[in-house]
């Protein structure tokens, strides 16, 4: 009979926080790793216990600065010239992922290239969530499994019991996500239309849809600067909305998004622990994603389906 080969949980620096209540949601604790770190900015991450014949899961989220990812990789290097049995990178939040396509005249393709370096470091699985655009699954040739915040969001919708509830995309193409949670909880759908003249920078916005009177709640993979959103909920309440609510998996809020949702007429703002929030509102609440990725953590190392994670 063969002998499954021992599972280890490892976390880069910036995401220790979620990789602790992970391997804690899983029974178990963190490895010992170290980073010598050179004058100049240089870092070397190393192991501090053998993974030799191990099953490694390595918990780092990509978001800025990048040396995140960096890190991600020498741990993957590491691990692999360690004797790592197998080395799984969880990334529940995935970086250059808004990089899918080339939307503009000589442009890179971030997430292809993301996906390149994982595999060559050595990655031999991928587990992230919510990636801007399904289709950069394609991109890895190892397997990856994308889980959906969705199935925390969801229950959590229903019991708010709203007498009016109306799902919105925040912008055309956020209108299948949308479009899934409208479906699954059987609400009607109004679509956000926007122009931007840049990155960042919305030029115009229409509503498509009736507003009047519903309970709006916009979802999205992820929030930013949160121009968009911020704008959206204002549009909607000035055109009768109850109130608007904002669901979005990956919390980046940078630049003014603090001083944006403070000041907009959003009710709430619901996300989760992928990246740790840099500032401070009364309007966000967290769902932590640490029992979800445990659970499928778990199903993956025992070749289980993990098919009942999914909500759509």
């Amino acid at each position: 009979m063969k002998i499954k080969a021992p599972i280890k949980f490892f976390a880069g620096r910036s995401s220790a926080y979620l990789a602790e209540k992970i391997a804690k949601s899983y029974g178990t604790e963190l490895g010992a790793t170290s980073v010598l770190e050179f004058s100049d900015g240089e870092f070397q991450p190393a192991y501090m216990e053998s993974v030799r014949g191990c099953i490694v899961f390595i918990v780092q989220s990509t978001y800025p600065p990048q040396d995140n990812f960096m890190e991600l990789l020498l741990m993957i290097d590491a691990a692999k010239r360690a004797s790592a049995y197998k080395v799984v990178a969880v990334m529940p939040y995935l970086g250059l992922a808004r990089q899918d396509r080339k939307d503009r005249p000589r442009c890179a393709i971030g997430a292809k290239l993301v996906a390149d370096l994982l595999v060559t470091a050595g990655a031999d699985r991928v587990m992230t969530m919510d990636l801007h655009a399904d289709q950069i699954q394609g991109f890895f040739d190892v397997p990856v499994d994308h889980l959906y915040a969705s199935s925390l969001f969801v229950p959590y919708l229903k019991n708010l019991d709203l007498p009016d509830m109306v799902i919105a995309a925040p912008d055309i193409g956020g209108s299948k996500r949308a479009n899934a949670y409208s479906r699954f909880l059987n609400t009607e759908m109004v679509i956000c239309y926007k122009l931007r003249k840049k990155a960042n920078v919305i030029s115009e916005m229409k509503v498509i849809g009736d507003v009047k009177g519903k309970d709006i709640i916009i979802v999205d993979d992820m929030i930013d600067t949160a121009g968009t959103v911020c704008l959206a909920a204002d549009m909607m309440t000035d055109q009768g909305a109850t109130s608007v609510r904002v669901v979005a998996t990956h919390p980046v809020l940078s630049g003014p998004a603090y001083e944006r949702i403070n000041n907009s007429s959003i009710h709430e703002l619901l996300v989760t622990d992928t990246i740790p929030l840099r500032g401070h509102s009364d309007k966000i609440k967290i769902v932590s994603v640490s029992d979800l990725f445990a659970d499928v953590i778990n199903k993956v190392y025992k070749y289980k389906s993990i098919s009942s994670n999914f909500i759509f």
